[in-house]
């Protein structure tokens, strides 16, 4: 029987998504969605005041797209941050829009661009401010509403900070019940639930993605108790108590971790004990008694003494601090100023610039479309360019026929502009339906451009422009075709860009952990900390890696190739972890001199992979030179394999 070639992964990435369609409805989010763009535009529709509150529900959209689950110290900032950078760029837009440069706006907003690619780059929320910046300073420069820049800028805040008013008021009052975490202790929990999975696939096949689902739960506690806190924030007693707690999840996965290098199974009655301690977090009971391993290899040690820590610190005695693993504002400003933003921001600029040229070509007098879908679709963390390209076009072309076919069948009503009697009613249950519908949507980009369109549609519509979409679809369509030839092009911060980058990045966190474990009497908290910093930053390379062998082969070609070194990094993390642990209970230290070979040719590996070229052929020891620390055997093979890897 023959049997059908498997497509390749450009082709069949746009069609994913099912799993994350499935998950639970988030309806809390959807109420909040329910409550908020449609209200706000309701009450301008009825106090005569439409551009008030057109551009006041503009600003609950963008609010509502960046209304993730988080917790609430977090989702202020979450959505906070991004809506102030889409003020600061509505009023710079609005005020380009004042001074009639013509074709040379274009110039005008590439520098807008330059300076959201570089924000872009500094991490996740920052990408969705950088991408607010630059979308509605397009929108302030091209849409012609009658309110000065100033008041344009004040109600789109307004908006905002009527989603931020109800994410923080309404979880108090309606409670949520989604499965997934929703708040602080739900996510210290989760990770002892991952420490659990882990224990129990030690010594089989499912070690290492038992690992990094417990990397993936670390990152979303520390940056619930560490990250995007608001100035002037201060520890509240449950919150220090879940940073100790998160302290302990730390040790027991060090120990936990050593065992998965000695690779034998653990027994089901230890591999019970993380669970015992998540079930003290959720409920706030003491755990019980605590199973603890015979003491008997390095990793047995090792988490003998993590359970007796856990046991102190649950019954209320102050872990030893570790600190956040956040980027500082050095680091931020260096992400920023870095070759990632510059070679992203010069993408930026040149999709918007072009898109303006373009759609200044175009006839009618909105024109800035075009360039602000150009804008949201460079995005880069929205998956593949292709990808993204298709599930666009899609999702614009089932928006635009959804509200053309409601326009065909009712009609642009008395009208929407003052000299045509009362505004039509229908556009405003559109949006607030749609706007509902956001929490669901952001699972998938098509769905999302599906449901943001003809909400949009919607607010342009009341806004004056009854065009019933057919000329967005074709501004689509052309900004599709800027974005995919920009992306073609080299040195703009594409795929290979994204992959060298991230992947640099996360060597260099393996040689700072590696170095930091060799190093004679090393603070603990250190240590601990760049092991966490280490597997972050893996797996940001893993995710870049993942993302771009999905590219379009004049993207992406052989970017797969690269997940080995990655796999390769991870184990010497592993191996590294478990050489910190033998080293703490006496095995005798290494070399100096073996010690800085490793870090060099770490180092080597970094810089090369920086530079997108064959790293040199350092000489490494062999695995039977390394002394009695039988993990720097695994180090150095691990870093040989990665190292030959990446020159092939």
């Amino acid at each position: 029987m023959r049997t059908l070639p498997t497509p390749p992964d450009w082709l069949t990435h746009p069609l994913r998504g099912e799993r994350a369609l499935r998950d639970p409805i988030p309806w809390a989010a959807v109420a909040r969605g329910a409550l908020g763009v449609g209200p706000v535009v309701a009450v301008g529709v009825a106090s005569g005041h439409l551009p008030f509150g057109m551009l006041a529900g503009l600003g609950a959209m963008f609010a509502h797209v960046n209304d993730r689950p988080a917790t609430r110290a977090t989702r202020i900032v979450r959505i906070g941050l991004p809506a102030l950078a889409g003020t600061v760029g509505l009023l710079t837009g609005a005020w380009l829009g004042t001074l009639g440069l013509g074709i040379w706006i274009a110039l005008a907003l590439a520098a807008v661009g330059l300076v959201s690619g570089a924000i872009s780059a500094i991490g996740p929320v920052s990408s969705a401010a950088g991408v607010q910046l630059m979308v509605l300073a397009v929108v302030g420069a091209g849409m012609p509403v009658p309110v000065p820049p100033p008041v344009k800028a004040g109600l789109l805040l307004i908006g905002a900070v009527w989603v931020i008013a109800m994410a923080t008021l309404l979880p108090r009052v309606i409670p949520s019940r989604q499965t997934a975490p929703s708040d602080e202790r739900e996510t210290v929990a989760a990770v002892y639930d991952a420490l659990a999975d882990l224990m129990t696939a030690v010594g089989t096949d499912g070690g290492q993605a038992a690992r990094r689902r417990l990397t993936a739960a670390y990152d979303v506690a520390y940056e619930a108790l560490y990250a995007h806190r608001l100035p002037l924030h201060r520890l509240d007693e449950e919150e220090r108590r879940l940073r100790d707690r998160l302290a302990v999840a730390g040790a027991l996965s060090e120990g936990v971790l050593t065992l998965l290098w000695e690779n034998e199974p653990v027994p089901d009655r230890i591999a019970r004990t993380p669970a015992q301690l998540a079930r003290s977090v959720r409920t706030g009971l003491p755990p019980g008694r605590l199973p603890a391993p015979v003491p008997d290899t390095a990793g047995n040690v090792a988490m003998h003494r993590a359970v007796l820590l856990a046991a102190r610190v649950f019954d209320g005695e102050p872990a030893p601090p570790v600190g956040a693993v956040v980027p500082g504002h050095r680091q931020r400003l260096r992400r920023a100023l870095g070759p990632a933003g510059r070679e992203y921001a010069a993408r930026v600029a040149l999709c918007v610039g072009v898109s303006t040229v373009l759609a200044q070509q175009l006839p009618g007098e909105h024109w800035f479309w075009l360039p602000a879908t150009a804008a949201f679709l460079v995005k880069p963390d929205m998956g593949p360019l292709v990808s993204r390209a298709v599930s666009r076009a899609l999702g614009t072309a089932v928006g635009v026929a959804v509200f053309g076919g409601l326009a065909t069948l009712f009609g642009p009503g008395a009208g929407v502009t003052p000299d045509a009697g009362a505004p039509a009613i229908w556009p405003v249950v559109v949006a607030a339906v749609c706007s509902a519908l956001i929490p669901v949507s952001v699972r998938h980009f098509a769905l999302q451009t599906a449901v943001l369109t003809p909400l949009l549609l919607s607010l342009v519509y009341l806004g004056g422009d009854t065009d019933p979409g057919f000329t967005r679809l074709t501004d689509t369509l052309l900004a599709c075709g800027v974005v995919l030839a920009a992306g073609a092009l080299p040195g703009l911060g594409g795929p290979r860009a994204q992959v060298s980058v991230r992947l640099s990045l996360a060597v260099r966190a393996t040689r700072d952990h590696l170095d930091r474990v060799l190093t004679a009497e090393a603070p603990y908290a250190t240590r601990l900390r760049l092991r966490r910093e280490a597997y972050r930053a893996l797996a940001d390379a893993r995710s870049a890696v993942e993302v771009a062998s999905a590219e379009h082969p004049p993207f992406g070609r052989d970017l797969a190739a690269w997940a080995p070194v990655v796999f390769a990094l991870e184990e010497i993390v592993d191996a590294a972890t478990a050489c910190g642990v033998r080293l703490d209970q006496g095995a005798p230290q290494p070399e100096p001199a073996l010690a800085a070979r490793l870090r060099a040719a770490l180092s080597d590996l970094a810089d090369a992979v920086a530079a997108r070229r064959p790293p040199t052929d350092l000489v490494l020891p062999a695995g039977a030179a390394v002394g009695d620390c039988a993990t720097l055997a695994d180090v150095t093979a691990g870093l040989r394999r990665a190292r030959d890897l990446a020159a092939g």
